[in-house]
């Protein structure tokens, strides 16, 4: 192997980046906390009243060669125009969607935040960044409300100015992870090597030793890998050769958000040799836009379980935001209703109207925005996520998400090239991960 694409079977140690990483983040917090009255008085909190538009902001990578997420901000502003063509937010307001390319880049991260301070936005909502080292201390220098991430980074669970609407990677492979205990023998995780990807075999294995199942193999590959054929032969031989569950059918489950359509070119052809290697992944790396490209019922994906946050985007909870989309954006092919990415953003914005309603027609500021978010605000979504309340501590405070407040999944499986549910409702995994001993 070349570079840093190598394969190891232990957790990330205690020491690893994200732990860094998140003992710096954990630190800003507390500065900030000590100055609790200055983080809400500083510039770029100051919200419109009466007439003024109500400004936003979303951020998403794009024309990356790593992840990209454009239906995110391109569904944003799609929202605003349909609000803003229906009477506006309650009282009438306009809303204002201000949009960043965050370039899956930290110091491009760290713009957009200060673009956001600058222009006065009164939150950043249903936006896709890694880099919350970078973006989060501006926002909470500003008192800025983080609504709706896409749950990338471990930051978004810990910060008290985020509220998010998903579980995040945590709930996504733990889900997982519960599923394959019984249905795989060994389990091969395949991932970025970068800080986001260090705490997914952790959070894998939480489901995996729930279900009394042997740790993943953790396979890592180059953020921006072009190819992915050392990575793919690795885990196919991993799961082939050796035990580790209740099912001698071993599983190779790639996490490499955009990049799995590319993995999976190398997997189909090296699988030829171990044809009973399954696999499965969580939804953000594979939906049915990708299944059916891949080749549906006779493609790599073909008897595949995938976790995801929400209810599959042919269930009629997704009516309305299919509405936005036919209304303001019927031609736009970034914005795929199947994609977690926008389907967060259209989360992330239903709780913004609801708060705006709220506040009665009074000021709209990220002040009176995080307030009536903290004194407890519970907003229901239609039946796409539980009613949402975010509380500082929380239950999973005790495993580093305090603020993880919605830890449900849904299970859907590949069959027949189309991707339907595979069991009725959500799956509550909190207890899987209060159970789990995670770094």
């Amino acid at each position: 192997m070349t570079g840093r694409q190598h394969t190891r079977s232990t957790f990330p140690p205690h020491t690893s980046r994200r732990a860094r990483a998140v003992r710096r983040t954990l630190g800003v917090l507390v500065a900030c906390a000590s100055l609790t009255v200055g983080c809400g008085a500083l510039p770029g909190t100051d919200g419109a009243s009466g007439d003024d538009p109500i400004t936003v902001m979303t951020w998403a990578p794009q024309d990356t060669n790593a992840t990209n997420k454009p239906g995110m901000p391109a569904f944003a502003a799609a929202y605003a125009r349909y609000i803003n063509a229906h009477g506006g937010l309650a009282g009438g307001r306009k809303l204002k969607v201000l949009t960043c390319n965050e370039k899956n880049d930290s110091v491009t991260a760290a713009k957009c935040a200060r673009q956001a301070v600058k222009a006065n936005a009164v939150a950043v909502l249903g936006s896709y960044s890694q880099y919350s080292d970078s973006f989060f201390p501006p926002l909470e220098g500003a008192g800025i409300p983080y609504i709706g991430g896409y749950g990338i980074t471990n930051s978004e669970f810990t910060s008290p100015l985020s509220y998010p609407v998903n579980g995040g990677q945590a709930v996504l492979l733990a889900g997982l992870g519960k599923e394959l205990a019984s249905a795989c023998g060994s389990v091969a995780l395949v991932r970025p090597d970068n800080v986001a990807g260090d705490s997914l075999p952790e959070l894998l294995n939480s489901g995996l030793t729930a279900g009394k199942h042997a740790p993943t193999v953790d396979v890592l590959a180059e953020d921006d890998a072009t190819e992915y054929s050392t990575q793919s032969q690795s885990a196919l031989r991993e799961v082939a050769t050796s035990g580790g569950g209740k099912n001698d059918q071993g599983c190779v489950v790639p996490a490499l958000g955009d990049a799995t359509s590319t993995f999976m070119d190398s997997f189909r052809r090296d699988r030829e040799d171990y044809p009973a290697v399954r696999t499965a992944t969580v939804l953000g790396s594979v939906d049915q836009t990708v299944i059916d490209a891949s080749g549906g019922a006779s493609g790599p994906y073909e008897g595949a379980y995938i976790t995801g946050w929400y209810p599959p985007a042919n269930d009629g909870r997704w009516d309305n935001m299919k509405k936005v989309i036919s209304e303001q954006a019927f031609s736009d092919n970034r914005i795929d209703p199947a994609d977690a990415g926008v389907q967060t953003t259209y989360i992330a914005y239903t709780v913004f109207k609801r708060i705006v309603e709220s506040l009665a027609g009074g000021e709209v500021s990220a002040d009176t925005v995080r307030h009536a978010l903290d004194d407890g605000l519970e907003v229901g979504t239609g039946g796409l996520t539980p009613t949402l309340r975010w509380r500082f501590q929380d239950r999973l405070a005790s495993v580093g998400f305090p603020r993880l407040t919605n830890a449900d999944v849904t299970v859907q499986v590949v069959t027949k090239g189309r991707l339907v549910s595979a069991r009725k409702g959500f799956i509550d995994v909190t207890g899987t991960l209060e159970a789990a001993k995670l770094s």
